[in-house]
């Protein structure tokens, strides 16, 4: 009954699109949350973020443009979610904003379950062969694409060279390596510093799936059913974590505040995440000229396996609502698909890194960086974006991400893996079905 529900609410909800929803360059609905034919409506959280690329954007793009307005509303992501749930629930998409910021993970699903509630916009003039091809691939669903891909979170391995100096070591020997040499390093440098290479929170996941992206592995099959269950590759990402665990290579913690203190505070002698904590690292300004970035460590004995992945990241969605298509999808493609001038603005004033791949061209981000020892990181980290392999995060990444915490924390009390993996498999296929 529960699944037949489903059906009925999923034909609703395509029968209330299909009388709103506006082709790209097409005619105007009667309803629309925008107030005149120049001016945009967008939702996203983050005022100093996301909100703040938005309003450079609308800068840049009123010099062809001088009529050109943005209204903004700042709204949490958990709000979010809620809003367009009850918007959903309701049939009224005239509640919507023209433009939404959508988390990465969360894409495939509204894509997916809530059929059109996203514009597709394959055929607005946007050149998405110009993005990062694992960052595109977030909103892109049938080889549709229902999205413009905004910030980088290629992942960066962060090392402290005063550390590694002491131990013996320089970035370099850290640099395309392995998780088994990574973890001889480890050792050493813990057994010669008493310093962890790594620390993460625990509870969670990301690491595991890191891992998993950098080789090219997903916990999905093909045809959307859950690959937990007697998955080597998601196997041996655990015992190479639990082994990280018992050696000190890696320190685990109790929060995310003490996480980022591991390395704000001098604790650990290494940071594997997502781009986007540079910013916490970088609020240690006692530590600045002590770290170098390199690429993170692949899977050991897997074909196809890379150096290179992703953690986080957000992209622009075009809502059916959408009073005006073809100025939405100009103002994202003049702007964020098309501006080096704004991501030289918004690096240096938000530490926005682009996954547009021109931008990565210009001199601001060839600036040799003094936090990092001066490297030009951010042409790196443009760089490893480009090298990141295409994964399927699946239309339920939330219910496997939370499964495979309960197996992370699990395994690191001394669960047996395969015992655990089948429980989470089961539990996936469970909330699936709901």
């Amino acid at each position: 009954m529960k699944k037949m529900g489903k059906r009925i609410m999923a034909v609703c909800i395509v029968i209330v699109m299909m009388l709103s929803l506006v082709a790209c360059g097409g005619s105007k609905s009667e309803k629309g949350s925008a107030k005149d034919e120049n001016t945009l409506t967008v939702w996203a959280w983050d005022s100093q973020f996301n909100l703040y690329a938005m309003e450079e954007a609308a800068k840049i793009y009123q010099q062809k443009n001088p009529d050109f307005k943005l209204e903004t509303t700042e709204i949490t992501w958990d709000d979010l979610q809620t809003k367009l749930g009850t918007i959903i629930g309701s049939g009224d998409f005239s509640q919507l904003p023209d433009i939404c910021l959508m988390q990465d993970y969360a894409y495939q699903k509204y894509v997916t379950i809530y059929d059109g509630l996203f514009q597709d916009i394959t055929d607005c003039g946007i050149d998405f062969s110009q993005f990062a091809e694992g960052k595109l691939t977030a909103s892109v669903v049938d080889g549709k694409n229902y999205g413009v891909p905004f910030d980088n979170g290629a992942d960066v391995a962060i090392y402290r060279t005063d550390i590694l100096e002491e131990a013996g070591y320089t970035i370099e020997d850290l640099t395309d390596i392995d998780w088994d040499r990574f973890i001889e390093i480890g050792e050493d440098v813990y057994e010669k510093t008493g310093y962890s290479l790594l620390s993460v929170q625990t509870g969670g996941s990301d690491l595991i799936y890191q891992m998993m992206q950098s080789a090219g592995k997903s916990t999905w099959n093909e045809d959307g059913t859950p690959n937990i269950a007697n998955n080597a590759d998601l196997k041996q990402c655990l015992e190479i974590y639990k082994e990280m665990a018992d050696k000190h290579v890696m320190d685990v913690r109790n929060s995310w505040d003490e996480y980022v203190a591991t390395f704000t505070s001098g604790k650990t002698a290494g940071v594997i995440n997502g781009c986007w904590i540079m910013v916490q690292l970088q609020s240690a300004e006692d530590l600045s000229g002590k770290w170098a970035i390199t690429n993170i460590p692949s899977l050991p004995g897997v074909e196809g396996a890379t150096n290179y992945t992703n953690q986080g990241g957000s992209t622009w969605a075009i809502t059916s609502n959408c009073q005006n298509v073809e100025l939405a999808t100009d103002f994202l493609g003049s702007t964020f698909a098309g501006s080096t001038e704004l991501y030289d603005t918004i690096l240096p004033g938000a530490g926005a890194i682009s996954t547009w791949l021109p931008a990565s061209e210009s001199e601001v981000y060839a600036e040799p960086q003094e936090y990092y020892g001066g490297q030009a990181v951010y042409k790196l980290i443009a760089e490893f974006a480009s090298k990141v392999p295409t994964v399927d995060l699946g239309v339920y990444y939330t219910e496997a991400n939370t499964a495979l915490a309960t197996v992370v924390g699990n395994i690191l009390g001394g669960a047996d893996i395969d015992s655990e993996l089948k429980t989470a498999q089961d539990d996936v296929e469970f909330n699936m079905r709901q």
